[in-house]
């Protein structure tokens, strides 16, 4: 019986933490448990700036555009839609490993920046540690974007850390496994600047495993041979949704495939 209560109290540590990770990437996250949502799925283009409109102006109304606000409630496992979520996005294959460890190589396309920001993410989170989230970050974001302390990625990692009471390198106690399943491209301004939104199921294993979804988008910039996180304050906040659900459709996203 006590080994029965330790593993059940492990299990809601780790329930909790998820949430406590979406908080730590979305502090200004939308309404309480069983709120209502809002919105509709993101559009995915942008008129193109005017004569009264700056570029970075319009990438920045693109970015603190509102996204669907959703309940903490569906990050949680939830049953998979029967629903149709349209034809999948299909992401590009790396073909290198870049700093930081990072895959890159993706190509000058909306659905490239989408599969480098999810090369970044993953990267970052199952990597365990302060010192891993802060290494990616300080290589894959150009001058004015998220730093080393600032970084939602770090923030997360933080938190994950600490509710585990664990020390900033980690421990290999705890597995991380951070998976791209769902995403959208909120938006362009031009050939260099997009904002995709990828949703990740994130597995928590400390003796056992607690999942969630969380998403992220971030402004990325084309520079040189590779999309980077871009300067600006981080994007509005995303749905962060199970996965494959009714409401993870209903929000705008589709799944993602690897060609």
């Amino acid at each position: 019986m006590l080994l029965a209560a330790v593993a059940g109290a492990v299990l809601l540590l780790l329930a909790g933490l998820v949430i406590a990770v979406v908080h730590a990437l979305h502090p200004s996250d939308g309404p309480a448990e069983g709120g209502p949502t809002t919105g509709s799925a993101a559009a995915t283009a942008v008129p193109d700036p005017t004569g009264t409109q700056s570029v970075r102006e319009a990438q920045d109304k693109l970015a603190a555009r509102p996204m669907p606000a959703v309940p903490l409630s569906a990050s949680r496992p939830g049953p998979v839609s029967e629903r149709d979520p349209g034809p999948p996005i299909v992401l590009p294959p790396a073909t290198e490993v870049g700093p930081a460890g990072v895959p890159t190589g993706f190509p000058h396309t909306p659905e490239g920046a989408m599969a480098q920001l999810a090369a970044i993410d993953q990267t970052a989170m199952q990597s365990g540690s302060m010192d891993g989230a802060r290494a990616v970050i300080s290589e894959w974001a150009v001058p004015g974007g998220p730093t080393t302390t600032s970084w939602s990625g770090v923030q997360a990692m933080r938190t994950v850390l600490s509710a585990t009471e664990l020390s900033g390198e980690g421990s290999s106690e705890l597995a991380i496994v951070f998976t791209p399943l769902m995403g959208q491209v909120k938006g362009v301004v031009g050939p260099d600047f997009v904002i995709p939104c990828v949703d990740f199921e994130l597995d928590l294993t400390l003796n056992q495993t607690a999942r969630g979804g969380i998403a992220d988008c971030q402004r990325m910039v084309w520079r040189s041979d590779r999309w980077l996180i871009g300067p600006g304050a981080e994007p509005a906040v995303p749905p962060s949704v199970w996965p494959g659900t009714d409401l993870a459709i209903e929000v705008g996203y589709r799944d993602l495939r690897h060609g």
